[in-house]
């Protein structure tokens, strides 16, 4: 058989670090869920109502991973770079059309990770309902940590909180999620055939904040592990 041959060199495939094991996890797919705690909705002056309001989400291109521990630049057209922290579920199962109640199958393990922000974009475009990529798809953008696998477990609750430069910026509780680890998995099936390697970041808590070239942000899920991003000089 013939190997393919590129005008230009493939990327390499994204991939995460897991926990006690020596092969990488391939990533595929970035799933983000907008404003899923209630303290975080009303500071973005979007206030949520369960009882009427669906989930919505944005994605992520894989190619804007980055490992917990880097430096990232500071990104370009921006003087409002936020941080936001969240707890990452890891789905290993294929699904489809998944009812609430059998999602935690699909569930690999889960993460702790940092979706970072051009908050100044990301408003502006929202406000003329435009799509939210140039604030959000950035470049060394979606921070990871390693993965841990907990196959099926549905974490339901843990502090969730994030420092910068030592001083605290965000705690919160899972427990305080809107839409539950399930519902998200199950909505998204949905619309998608989800599949392993795909990532969902679940949402942020309230206290979300600017950083600038020098800071450095630290961030921790308990009964998950934590994270470290560090910030470097404008490019």
């Amino acid at each position: 058989m013939t190997a393919t041959a590129y005008l230009w060199t493939p990327p390499a495939v994204p991939s995460v670090p897991v926990r006690g094991r020596a092969e990488r996890a391939p990533v595929n797919r970035l799933f983000f869920v907008g404003r899923n705690y209630h303290a975080h909705a009303v500071e973005m002056g979007r206030p949520v109502d369960k009882s009427k309001d669906m989930p919505f989400y944005f994605t992520k291109s894989p190619s804007t991973l980055v490992e917990s521990g880097a430096t990232v630049p500071y990104p370009p057209r921006t003087s409002d770079y936020q941080y936001e922290m969240e707890l990452v579920v890891v789905i290993g199962k294929p699904g489809f059309r998944v009812a609430e109640a059998d999602a935690h199958a699909l569930i690999y393990g889960y993460a702790c990770g940092l979706d970072m922000t051009r908050r100044d974009l990301q408003l502006a475009a929202r406000d003329k309902g435009r799509p939210w990529d140039h604030g959000k798809d950035i470049e060394q953008g979606s921070v990871i940590s390693e993965i841990v696998p907990m196959p099926g477990v549905v974490v339901d609750r843990g502090e969730i909180a994030l420092t910068v430069n030592g001083q605290p910026r965000q705690r919160s509780n899972v427990d305080k999620l809107i839409w539950n680890i399930r519902e998200p998995i199950a909505d998204l099936s949905r619309y998608y055939h989800l599949q392993p390697a795909e990532l969902i970041y679940t949402g942020t808590p309230e206290g979300v904040g600017p950083v600038v070239p020098g800071d450095r942000i630290d961030g921790s899920v308990e009964g998950v592990g934590r994270i470290v991003l560090h910030v470097g000089a404008a490019e």
